[in-house]
């Protein structure tokens, strides 16, 4: 209790301030958050009381299965690798250094985050392509091709998926306390030194969750890929693919596939729920 002094100058207790918490919720809001819940549910009900229980551990054991299982982890971990060599200094830059022309930048970063994945399979094929910006240059002069190989299939997850980890990277590094990099400056380190020995300690914890959302993002990619890589099993299939073509053929294979993606999907949000969700 906290006491103050009323107009007589006599002390008297205040009453007990009412938690945020505690507040009663207007009915008139129970109904849509209700239904807003249930709609996010129910296709996961869905899918998990339509699940072939009986049959699971034979078809997760099916060779198609595990060929697509094995080839989505390959290139989403090779995706995440290349988001953090080249996804973490561009974070460092926009977050740490200004330049003109930085918010311009910021905004073509994030641009995949909201443009369409089919209209990012495009454009990657207008640039790496073999008629492409880069791609006839590449075949030309050293015969590689990125289209429709399993190296296409690592650039599009990766192009889609970079900008999960730089806004993660980028938001460590404005939370950072930048005095121990200025004292390590102070203390003779240099930049680099600075930077691996400072610097990346610091943000490690966001480092970690950015690359946890990229590599979830990129095993789950599927317009860029199939319009950029194509689909061909044992090569570009990945597991959306294959949950695609599934749905024409089995629909219990289909099924399958999505009980896979959805349990290493909340396996990523049960990891990251101290990061991301604060409870009360």
């Amino acid at each position: 209790m906290m006491s103050i002094v009323d107009d007589a100058g006599a002390p008297r207790t205040a009453p007990p301030l009412r938690r945020a918490g505690r507040q009663r919720v207007p009915v008139a809001l129970l109904a849509p958050a209700g239904l807003g819940l249930l709609f996010l549910i129910l296709p996961l009900v869905g899918l998990l009381v339509r699940a072939p229980w009986s049959t699971l551990p034979q078809r997760l054991t099916e060779p198609a299965v595990l060929t697509a299982l094995w080839l989505s982890l390959q290139c989403a971990t090779l995706a995440t690798v290349l988001c953090v060599v080249f996804g973490v200094p561009l974070a460092w830059l926009l977050a740490r250094i200004e330049f003109p022309g930085r918010r311009l930048v910021r905004a073509l970063v994030t641009v995949p985050l909201v443009l369409p994945p089919v209209v990012g399979g495009v454009a990657l094929l207008l640039v790496f392509g073999r008629r492409g910006l880069l791609g006839e240059w590449l075949d030309a002069t050293f015969g590689i091709t990125l289209p429709f190989t399993t190296t296409g299939v690592v650039l599009a997850e990766a192009f889609v998926a970079m900008p999960f980890l730089i806004i993660a990277v980028e938001g460590a590094l404005r939370g950072a306390d930048s005095r121990y990099e200025e004292a390590a400056a102070t203390l003779g380190a240099g930049r680099w030194v600075t930077f691996t020995h400072v610097t990346l300690p610091l943000v490690a914890p966001g480092v970690a969750a950015g690359a946890v959302l990229c590599w979830a993002r990129a095993l789950g990619e599927f317009g860029a890929t199939i319009t950029f890589a194509g689909n061909y099993p044992g090569r570009t299939q990945t597991m959306p693919l294959a949950v695609y073509l599934a749905l024409e053929t089995d629909l219990d294979a289909a099924i399958v596939l999505s009980l896979i993606l959805l349990t290493v999907s909340v396996a990523i949000l049960a990891g990251l729920r101290d990061r991301w969700i604060t409870s009360p």
